[in-house]
Formats: C-alpha cells, structure tokens, sequence
C-alpha cells in the first residue's frame, strides 16, 4: 500500500464517527429491486490506483470496503429526495446511496458536482444516453440549444402535448425537456390550466392535459415526481388523469382518495414528516396501481422511479417509526385488558401494514426491525390477539406472526420456551397457536392452514441447525413432545375412540388432513420423539381407524402417515406393525375398493411394491403368511405374487441356514460320553426354537438372527462342559452329584424301554448329566467308543 493509500484510509475511518456520512448503499437487482449492500460511511478522496476522485464506502462494522468508484466526467449522477444519490455504472447496474442526514448528502453532491464541474444546485449532472453511438450523434444537434417550451395558455394545450409527446424518443431531449419543466415551475402553470378546463369544462383541454401528463410520469424523474406528488398538488395530477380519451366518462379518483379512502390515526401520531410520507405513499401507491394505465402499455423499466420513489418511502416510514414511541404505546393498548375491541383491531391492523412495509427491508436491515418488535413484545400481544373473537383481529395477528416466523423462527422457539418457566402450557404461544388450529370455524378452515404453516416451521429442524443456541433443538423439542403433542392429537383420538369415525363431516375430516400432514413430517424429521408417541399413544392404530372414512382423501392421509413410518425400515416400527396386526385395515380398504382403477388401488399396491423391492423381511414373512390366501387372488397386478416368491426364497434361505448350523455342531458333543439318541436330539433342538419363538413373539423371522441364537446356545453349552471338566481336579470326592438327582438323564442309557420324565431344555441337560471319574482320561473314551460300564452306570441310582 502507497502512503497516500495509508493518509487516505487514515482519512476515511475518522470519518466514521461522523453521523452526516452514514450511509446505506443499495444495488438494482435484474428484478429492478433494490439490494442492501450494506450501511457504512462515505468519503470522498483520491485514489492512487483508480487516478482520480473517487467514492469510498467503509463498512460500519468491520470497515471493509463496500464501494470504490471512481467520478467519472460523463457518468450521470442524480440528487433525489434531498438524502439520495443514484447513478449507473456500466450498462446495467445502477448504485444508490441512501444518506442518513441531508447535510452528508448534500456535502458529497458538492464534491462530485466540484469533479464534474456542474453547479451543486443541479439534481442531475449529466444527459442519460441510452443509445448506440450512431443515435448519439444524430441527437448532438438535436440537444444543442435547450428545450423552450410554448407558453402555458389554454389555447397552446394541444402544441405543448405534441412537444412533450416528441421528446419521449429520445434520452437526451427527455433529459432537457425534464430540466425545462422542472426549471420553470411549468408543471404548477399545467395545473391551473387544468382548474380553468375544469370550470369551463373544456373537455377537449382536459384530453390534452391527460395525455400531458401521462408523458411526463414516462420521463421517469424523481425530481419531477417530489413537484407532483406535494402534498398540495397530487390531487390535481390525480385530476388530470381523470380524464382518459379512450373513456366516456372521467372517472372519479379524486373522490374515492378523499372521501372513499380514509386514514385511522389508531394512535395519534405527532411526527408530521412521518404522517405526511405515509399519506404521500398511500397515494403515490394508488396512483401507479389503479390510475395509470396498465404497465404493458409503456415499455420496459419506464416506471422504474416511481417504483424507486414508493420503495424509498416505504423504508423511510419503517424507519421513522422504528426511532419514535409509537410501537411501545401501541404494543401496551393492545395487551391492556381496558381496550375495547374495536380499538385493538385497528391497532393490531396497523401493525400488520407496518410488517407488510418492512418487507422492502434487506436481511440486515429486517432483522433489525423484528428484533425491536421482539424487544417491546410484539409476541405477549400476539397470544391476546390469537385468541380474539374478533374474526378480523385474529386473521390480521396471524399474519403478523407469519412474518415473523418466516424471517426468525427461533426467536419465536426462544421465547416458548422462555415462557415455559413463568407460565402455563395453555398460555405458552406453542399451544395457543395450536389451540387456533383446532378452534377455527372456517368452514375452509383457511386460518387453520396458515397457522399448521406456521407451526411446521417451528418444529423443522432444519432451520434449528444454524441457530446460536445449540441447544434450541433437544429443548424445543422436548417441549414440544411432553407438553404440546397432546393437543395436535387430541381431536384424532377422540374422533377415533372405540374403532369407529365419529365424526365424517367436511370441516372435520379438513382438520384431521391437516393434523395427519403435520404428523408426517413429525414421522420424517423427529425420529426419536414422534416414536415414542407413536407407540405410547398406539397412534398408528388409531389413525388407520380413519380408512374407514366415507372421504378418500382422508383415507390417503391415513395410508400416507403409514408409508411414511415403513419407508424408514425401523425394526422398532416394524415389529409394532406386527404385533398389532396393523396391515388389517390397509387390507379391508383394498378389498372395499375392490379393484377399481384409482389413486387410492395405486397408494396401497404402491407401498406393498415398496415392501418387496426394499425387502422388508419382516412385514413381508407378515403379510404373506396373514393374508396370502386374499392377496393371491389379485391378479390384475404382479406385486403380491412377486412377494410370495420372495417370501418362498426366503423361506428356503432360512431351512439351508439352520440345516448348517445343525451340521456345524462341534465334534465334542458328537462324542461317546455325550452322545444322545436321534430322537432326544430333535426333542430338544426344537424346544430351542420354540424358546425363541416365546420369547420373541411379534419379531420377524430372519435367517441370519436365527442361525446367531443357535450358534450361542452351542457356545454356552461348550462353556458348561468346559467349567465341569475343570473342577474334576477341584474335588476329593469323584461323585460330582449326590443321590437327590433322580430327574438327571444319562445321555447314554437306553431310553428305548423307559419313559422319559418332562424333557429339560438341552443346556440342563448338559449341566446335570455330565459325570467324571477319577483315572478316566478322554484319550481311552475315545479309542473304546463304548457305552459307559454298569459299574459307572450304578453309581447314578
């Protein structure tokens, strides 16, 4: 960096402290909406390696640099509103400083009228040439001498149009037609001719005076807009515009602004610069949404200004507001137990018009404004105004709250679970939005709608990953789960006690729809909590109740919350489906539906396709074994014979896996000491299955869980011989049993001729029929191969 870089960044940062060069920079997007790029300060200096006068925007924060550009001699810069400065760049892209004082402005304007040696009283200091440069230079003559206009006479109405009228084709006459007008107050002189057309009624002036007018919002310039939209010559504009030519009779807008529309002052408000720019907005609006003609009629981007100028006003009113008491005394009136009804309407309506203006707001700038609201609680207020009687006042709130929540959803979770240690669950905003939602009476249940939005974002937890707090997700949750659950299920469970629908009526079946969609994405993203309810409540039992509904749609919000629960492949879920029969009532509507051709034939055939080609073992061996003999009946479709030839192969996978466990049987217990008949084997291998199957009652069958509880139960009996063999060297004594032992099977009696007592269970068997001997070694019971010899045999009686 040059040394005259270090003085100049030195320069710029002292400049900081200096509130008359706080800036917003802002840039013209391809919507032709305006960018926050940013707030910081201005400066102007020279700039080594731009060789020249430049403008420098620092950042307020961290003094990045925002802006550096260079004040070029022919680039066009614009003064608008006595705070903004507006210039392009380059072919498409315009730049905007909005200052925070008139002063700051006002010093940087000298500067670059002092560059481009204009005079500062000037509010634009360049001609804005749109064309090629083969136009450019056919206008040089053209733009020579300036524009003098006819004088303003009733009698010059039609030449002062067509002057106007001709100017449009041209950038550069437009430019000197617009310093013309602007210069010689010819636009007021316009309107008292209009009051004289008026008085006269001169219809033909007034046509002309219509058209006047309508070329002069297409020169598109802001300092012609402030002479236009003055508080004490809008009416008279909107008057001229009355009188359209192509209509029969003017219309009447004028009288709809002054009579027709009226302001409510909910609140007084003392600020007159605040109230005149709201009604100048107010206007300004109405006059580029109903009384120009229709936007396709002008070409492109000719309105941009006027969009700009209403877009200014609007951040303008927020702001104002945001500096002044109104917000606190407007947020106490409506949480005021004394206000009246009427009163809190108006003052919740006019909250809502505030959030609607702060979406012209940038992220940085938005996050500014809902954290003031936050701060004088504008959430307290919004659970009075929820729970309203008042149908207007509640929708209006609703609103409110949905920008809220689509802009910041944690501030609304952080103040949830804030109130849960100073409040009760039904006053906890969670439940009360949730309460809403149930309570609605419209019949199309649209506040209901917004509001299950509302509450989807909440307990999203993709918006709660990037949150400061890391622990917002687990306590939101967890709050959500044990405190506000019951109230989202409350009217599915009563609606399906007993295993009936009590109630099939529209409103009804609207309400459990959306209950039934918010659950399934409970299902999707909370995988742990929705589970347990899941199973404590028996939800999903309760839920296929309503396939029994008379509304089809229902009925696929029941089968959808079902196949969103098996496209998890959740053992824990599966084994619940199970043993709860639960595919039951999927199968009666099937059967119901009786084969016609519709989404809900395709919902169910679709989810069995999903258990076969995902090979769910479990709910397949399930369903094929329950309800093979209907299912295999269907033959208009290849899904059910295609899972009973899955199930079959299945099948034999399982038979070839325990037939090789039963074959892989270590050859100690294949010995003579411990070899038992053929038929006391297959007694007791089946009472090891049969053991599993007691156990695990409900589980799936699979081979490979099957194959395992085998292979343990060999392991531990091989556990038990090796412990018995090692404490022949512990005792004095060869008996290892007393005489009590009269139940113990000797392996290698002939049972042939005695009947068995109650067979134990085979690792008994091993730990009580196992004897040895002093002086026997396995080495002589191997070679000899032989029964045992009644000398040891008469040692068991």
């Amino acid at each position: 960096m040059s040394l005259d870089d270090f003085k100049n960044c030195i320069s710029e940062f002292n400049t900081m402290a200096d509130t008359r060069r706080r800036v917003k920079l802002y840039a013209l997007n391809a919507d032709r909406q305006w960018d926050d790029r940013g707030t910081g300060h201005v400066s102007s200096s020279y700039v080594e390696r731009l060789k020249g006068i430049s403008l420098l925007v620092r950042a307020e924060l961290d003094g990045s640099l925002l802006l550096e550009s260079k004040i070029l001699p022919d680039t066009a810069y614009q003064k608008q509103q006595d705070t903004l400065i507006v210039w392009s760049e380059g072919d498409n892209f315009d730049l905007a400083l909005s200052f925070q004082e008139k002063a700051g402005c006002d010093e940087i304007w000298e500067k670059i009228c002092q560059v481009q040696g204009k005079d500062p009283s000037v509010e634009i200091t360049q001609d804005i040439v749109e064309e090629s440069e083969d136009e450019r230079f056919d206008d040089m003559s053209d733009t020579a001498p300036p524009i003098e206009l006819p004088p303003c006479e009733l009698s010059r109405l039609e030449e002062i149009n067509e002057l106007i009228g001709s100017c449009l084709t041209s950038p550069m006459r437009k430019e000197k037609l617009a310093t013309a007008l602007e210069t010689d107050g010819y636009i007021k002189k316009l309107l008292n001719l209009f009051h004289m057309c008026e008085d006269l009624e001169n219809i033909e002036g007034l046509h002309f005076l219509y058209d006047i007018f309508k070329n002069i919002f297409l020169l598109n310039k802001n300092a012609l807009f402030e002479v236009m939209f003055a508080d004490d010559t809008i009416f008279d504009v909107v008057g001229c515009l009355e009188y359209d030519p192509s209509s029969s009779a003017p219309k009447r807008h004028r009288h709809y602004l002054r009579t027709m529309s009226k302001f409510k002052e909910v609140i007084p408000i003392s600020n007159q610069e605040l109230l005149s720019k709201i009604h100048q907005t107010y206007r300004v609006q109405y006059i580029q949404d109903v009384v120009l003609p229709t936007p396709s009629v002008f070409e492109d981007n000719m309105l941009s200004t006027l969009s700009s100028f209403i877009f200014f006003n609007k951040v303008e009113i927020v702001t104002l507001i945001q500096d002044d008491k109104l917000l606190t005394d407007i947020l106490s009136l409506i949480t005021d137990d004394a206000t009246p009804p009427l009163k809190r309407r108006d003052l919740v309506l006019f909250l809502k018009e505030y959030c609607n203006f702060s979406q012209n707001l940038q992220p940085q700038g938005k996050e500014t404004f809902y954290k003031t609201l936050s701060s004088l609680g504008i959430l307290p207020a919004l659970e009075i105004t929820l729970s309203c009687e008042d149908v207007i006042t509640k929708t209006a709130s609703i609103d409110i709250l949905t920008y809220f929540v689509e802009f910041s959803p944690s501030v609304v979770r952080e103040h949830t679970l804030q109130q849960t240690q100073n409040s009760d669950d039904e006053l906890v905003l969670l439940n009360v939005i949730m309460e809403q939602m149930m309570c609605d009476t419209d019949p199309e249940l649209g506040r209901a709608v917004q509001l299950m939005g509302i509450l989807r974002i909440l307990i999203d937890p993709e918006n709660m990953m990037a949150s400061i707090n890391k622990a917002e997700k687990t306590d939101f949750l967890n709050y959500f789960y044990k405190h506000s659950i019951h109230i989202l299920i409350e009217p599915l469970l009563q609606n399906t006690m007993n295993g009936i629908v009590s109630r099939d009526d529209y409103r009804t079946v609207q309400l459990l729809g959306l209950i039934l969609e918010l659950l399934s994405f409970c299902v999707e993203h909370h995988t742990f909590h929705i589970k347990n309810c899941i199973i404590n409540k028996d939800l999903l039992r309760c839920i296929l109740v309503l396939m029994k509904s008379s509304h089809t749609f229902l009925v696929l919000c029941a089968l959808r919350f079902m196949r969103k629960i098996i496209a998890l492949k959740d053992d824990f879920y599966n084994r619940y489906i199970i043993k709860g029969n639960l595919f039951a009532p999927v199968i009666d509507a099937f059967i119901r539906n009786n084969g016609r051709y519709n989404l809900l034939d395709s919902a169910i055939l679709e989810m069995f396709e999903f258990i076969k080609l995902e090979d769910i073992k479990a709910l397949m061996s399930h369903v094929v074994e329950n309800y093979g003999k209907v299912l295999d009946e269907v033959d208009y479709v290849q899904t059910f014979k295609a899972l009973r030839i899955r199930y079959n192969q299945h099948q034999d996978k399982l038979k070839d896996r325990e037939k090789a466990a039963l074959d892989s049987v270590p050859s100690i217990l294949r010995s003579s000491r411990l070899r038992r008949e053929p038929r006391q084997l297959d007694e007791e291998e089946e009472m090891w299955f049969n053991e599993d199957e007691d156990f695990d009652e409900g589980e799936a069958v699979v081979p490979a869980a099957t194959s395992n509880i085998i292979n343990k139960k060999l392991n531990h009996e091989i556990d038990s011989i090796g412990k018995t063999l090692d404490k022949k060297n512990e005792g004095s004594s060869g008996k290892v049993f007393n005489n009590t032992g009269k139940a113990i099977i000797n392996n290698n009696l002939n049972l042939g001729t005695t009947p068995l007592s109650p067979v134990l269970p085979s690792t008994t068997l091993f730990k009580k029929g196992l004897v040895d001997y002093e002086g026997d070694s396995d080495e002589e019971e191997e070679e000899s191969g032989d029964l045992l010899s009644p000398s040891k045999r008469a040692r068991f009686s």
